[in-house]
């Protein structure tokens, strides 16, 4: 399979899902890894993310990290307009909402979905429209489930630029979760005679066993809803990409439960994430979770910081409320204990500015003058305009590469300068997000956290964060070529859901 692009417009994909984290962010992923090996000018798109993971592009548009990883999956910059509209929470109720990769203003669920939705259904066809003018293909990643009855009326993520842009919708289930048998089908009935029409099937993830017990059941769900299943994906371990929410570490799955590789010193390095609320960036500490002999754990309780080597304060989208609750849960004195004993803390934007001496907010919390920890000599006033550049720098004598997105600016009046912000003793301090990713800073900011902490730690000399990364990408295209009908598949992209398909009925509520 090759193709040059064509000039007019290019193939298309919607990977749906029947609830969220059912895998649609690695299956588009994988789809693209897998397209591009073959040939074929392919890019990723999501119209609205809703995450605290975000990233920042050349051209210095914020968008979420799964579609710059997938991006990276279809080896293409990542540009603005393939997450033209980015949603980061900062309450249960409401987000700041980022157009174009620029913040536009805060708004309530209830403001959202009330008509500002609607109103943005515009831009993304048109970024959908230009990315399809310059790729061969484009594969789409849908939002929580595309049988949302209420939110269909502005929905602007699944059904609704499925049928805007006429895309084959591919649905993902987890069958680990287990019911995707009825998800399947519930999905699709609960769409309108009209959605139903570009539903083409099916994909299983994270199957366990013999596919031949479940082949029966993908015949009779082909034989209640007239659409075939794609393909089973295997379940494999430390094959997220980066998430878009929840305590995931995307090189090795659940923290709690990674497997650490032996170290190549006589000692393991213990690393304590604190586990602050509206956690943004915590993929920050992937790379450490790729060091062989580094443990990487979130923590939420003072006496899970004791045995520590490295305490990491990492980014959040809501700084005060974070330093409210590290104070509640005694995490706070437990780092001012720490700075003390010479014991290593490092904090990443957010969590920089907590270990400051004092905050001005009047943008972000709206609280005003707040006390830092004062473990560092930062003083930061939060700015209406957020910072969103890509520097590049050297530290420890290695270059350094990182990105920030922050509405803080850090007044620096001491200690040491270390990645545009300072350094105490073992109490460290940057924005930049990112910076744990170049391989010859992180292992010599490890050697001096292993010094600190008296461990015997020796960085492995040939860990690259990047060809790990690579070759968690290949092994989502190998999954999609050895696991899916790719044949099929490219038929989809290329020429639409079938014709014909039947309505299953009750469809959609009037």
């Amino acid at each position: 399979m090759s193709r040059g692009t064509s000039g007019g417009t290019g193939g298309g994909l919607l990977v749906a899902g029947t609830t969220s984290d059912a895998g649609k962010s690695v299956v588009t992923a994988g789809i693209c890894r897998w397209l591009v090996r073959q040939g074929v000018k392919v890019a990723p798109f999501k119209a609205q993310n809703m995450s605290l993971n975000s990233f920042v592009t050349r051209e210095g548009a914020e968008i979420g990290r799964a579609q710059a990883m997938q991006a990276q999956a279809a080896r293409v910059e990542p540009t603005a307009l393939m997450n033209p509209v980015l949603l980061k929470p900062g309450s249960d109720r409401s987000s700041q909402v980022v157009l174009m990769g620029k913040p536009v203003g805060e708004m309530s669920a209830r403001g959202y979905h009330g008509g500002r939705q609607e109103q943005l259904l515009g831009t993304v066809l048109e970024c959908l429209a230009e990315l399809r003018g310059t790729y061969d293909a484009v594969i789409c990643e849908g939002a929580g489930s595309p049988a949302e009855i209420n939110l269909r009326r502005t929905d602007i993520v699944n059904m609704g630029i499925a049928r805007n842009a006429r895309l084959p919708v591919l649905v993902v289930g987890d069958i680990d979760r287990g019911g995707v048998f009825a998800s399947f089908f519930g999905t699709v009935a609960l769409l309108s005679p009209e959605d139903q029409e570009f539903v083409a099937g099916f994909l299983v993830n994270k199957f366990r066993g013999d596919v031949s017990l479940l082949e029966p059941g993908l015949d009779m769900l082909e034989n209640l809803t007239g659409r075939r299943t794609y393909g089973v994906l295997p379940f494999q371990h430390g094959l997220g990409i980066d998430e878009e929410d929840g305590l995931r570490v995307s090189l090795r799955g659940s923290v709690r439960e990674s497997e650490v590789s032996s170290p190549v010193g006589e000692d393991i390095l213990r690393v304590a994430v604190c586990a602050i609320p509206l956690m943004s960036n915590f993929t920050d500490v992937d790379a450490l979770a790729a060091e062989p002999g580094v443990v990487v754990r979130f923590v939420d309780r003072a006496e899970e910081l004791v045995d520590a080597d490295l305490v990491v304060v990492p980014g959040t989208r809501g700084t005060v409320r974070a330093l409210e609750w590290l104070r509640e849960r005694g995490l706070a004195d437990a780092l001012a204990r720490r700075a003390a004993q010479g014991r290593p803390v490092l904090g990443i934007c957010g969590g920089f500015q907590i270990l400051g001496e004092h905050i001005e907010d009047e943008v972000e919390s709206r609280a005003g003058h707040v006390d830092g920890l004062g473990l560092l000599p930062v003083r930061v006033r939060f700015a209406r305009e957020k910072t969103l550049t890509r520097p590049v720098g050297e530290a420890l004598g290695e270059p350094v590469e990182g990105y920030e997105i922050h509405h803080g600016v850090a007044q620096v009046t001491g200690g040491e300068p270390f990645l545009d912000g300072c350094r105490v003793g073992e109490i460290w301090g940057t924005h930049w997000h990112g910076s744990l990713e170049s391989d010859g800073f992180r292992r010599a900011f490890l050697r001096e956290v292993a010094a600190a902490a008296g461990r015997r730690f020796v960085p492995a000399a040939d860990t690259s964060f990047g060809s790990l990364r690579e070759e968690q990408l290949d092994r989502l295209g190998d999954l999609i070529e050895e696991h899916a009908d790719t044949d099929a598949l490219w038929r989809l992209i290329e020429s639409g859901a079938p014709t014909g398909l039947p309505f299953i009925p009750p469809g959609a509520p009037a």
